[in-house]
């Protein structure tokens, strides 16, 4: 922090020279004024220019060019014009050069120390004293996992309302296998930066696993928090898939890792839920490759769409077989959020899509509100949600929906390119 503080002053030094430079300069500027007004003539020339009208206007009387009344008015005028000149010419006395200097070294301080209390309340001084840390224990040939956790606790104490040092000490923590110290940061960190969806459902599924991943009311109590803040939330989808998994509800599982995988950009955490839908699709006697890929395997009993995918062979060689597949299904009109996603890999392909009001982003936005959707497919080589150059994808418009059951599949080959 020794450099900030040396740069910071660096950077005053040229605000200081110029609250300063006027103080040099104040005794020619009063030495120069000073003589100005000593000679100016202005009040003169107020009063030649005044006796010059004024014998006018007299010559004009005598003429008989003006008689006494207009005479007595336009000398009033011209009395009243000198007044006002000479009025606006009165000047105050000079005061000495060195009156009020004291006050620009006072705004200097003043400016200084506000500057410095602000930062010292809105600045990232805190931060960057964690990025000093983190570099000074990668750069210590010495330097462990053990060393940063000590260090990340000394900032804790010096640091309490931090965040980020919170979210530094969390997943250390739970890598390090200390579950209690993880619960007890994540618990500061959502105490500072509120109850929001994400930070609840890591808590939840912090304590599901210390809990032997049972649902223990207080693991019930923040899952239902979270799903009432976002029902897609994918972290506690799959904590629920597991939970269901370990009560022998395959079909309940598959639909919940299905649901969180729609919602999941991590390809990591995406290949880890697939797997998992695989071994409950065998425990329950179903070929994974043949079974539909979008619903619970009991089939949706609502409206919803049947789709098959394919990819062209022509592009086969432009993708790995691990990159994303994401099927979404909008409204014609494009004013609603996706009415449903799935999401796959290319290895899965062909594939069939199973796309209902279970695959749906919010309540508020489902295949149940639509007649008809529009459907695209995008290959993401990145596995991010949002379409990027390269991207492969197909699209079909039109597409009818109706009772999944009795619905026919429709083809979406994906054979364009994103440029």
């Amino acid at each position: 922090m020794t450099s900030l503080w040396i740069a910071f002053a660096v950077l005053l030094l040229p605000a200081i020279w110029l609250l300063i430079l006027p103080l040099r300069q104040a005794r020619a500027l009063h030495d120069a004024q000073r003589d100005y007004e000593a000679n100016d003539t202005t009040a003169e020339q107020n009063v030649a220019i005044y006796k010059r009208r004024l014998a006018s206007l007299e010559a004009a009387k005598e003429r008989g060019d003006i008689d006494e009344e207009r005479f007595a008015e336009d000398r009033l005028e011209l009395e009243r014009s000198l007044l006002e000149d000479t009025t606006t010419v009165k000047r105050r006395p000079l005061k000495t050069y060195t009156s009020g200097r004291f006050v620009v070294p006072l705004v200097l301080l003043v400016v200084v120390g506000a500057s410095v209390v602000w930062y010292q309340f809105h600045g990232a001084e805190g931060d960057l004293v964690l990025l000093q840390t983190q570099r000074e224990v990668q750069n210590d040939p010495e330097g462990s996992l053990a060393m940063y956790l000590d260090r990340l606790e000394e900032q804790a104490v010096l640091q309490p309302d931090n965040p980020n040092v919170w979210s530094e000490l969390f997943p250390l923590y739970r890598q390090t296998g200390q579950a209690e110290k993880a619960v007890d940061a994540l618990e500061r960190l959502i105490a500072i930066e509120g109850r929001d969806a994400p930070l609840l459902a890591q808590l939840a599924q912090l304590r599901f696993f210390m809990e032997g991943r049972e649902l223990t009311p207080e693991v019930q109590g923040l899952v239902d928090e979270t799903l009432e803040q976002d029902p897609r939330q994918p972290t506690v989808l799959g904590l629920l898939g597991i939970h269901a998994f370990d009560a022998g509800e395959y079909e309940t599982a598959i639909d919940r890792w299905r649901r969180a995988m729609a919602n999941i950009e991590d390809p990591d955490t995406a290949d880890s839920l697939r797997e998992g839908i695989r071994v409950a699709q065998q425990r329950l006697g179903v070929d994974p490759d043949e079974a539909p890929i979008g619903q619970p395997m009991d089939e949706a009993q609502g409206r919803g769409i049947r789709v098959d995918v394919s990819l062209d062979e022509a592009l086969t060689d432009r993708v790995s077989p691990q990159a994303t597949v994401f099927v979404t299904a909008r409204d014609l009109a494009g004013e609603m959020p996706p009415l449903a996603i799935a999401q796959a890999q290319v290895s899965d392909l062909p594939a069939t899509f199973v796309l209902d009001a279970s695959n749906a982003m919010s309540p508020e936005a489902s295949l149940d509100e639509v007649n008809e959707a529009r459907l695209m497919v995008r290959v993401s080589p990145s596995g991010q949600a949002t379409p990027q150059p390269g991207d492969l994808f197909g699209t079909l418009d039109n597409v009818s929906v109706g009772p999944v059951n009795d619905t026919e599949a429709v083809n979406v080959l994906i054979d364009s390119v994103f440029e």
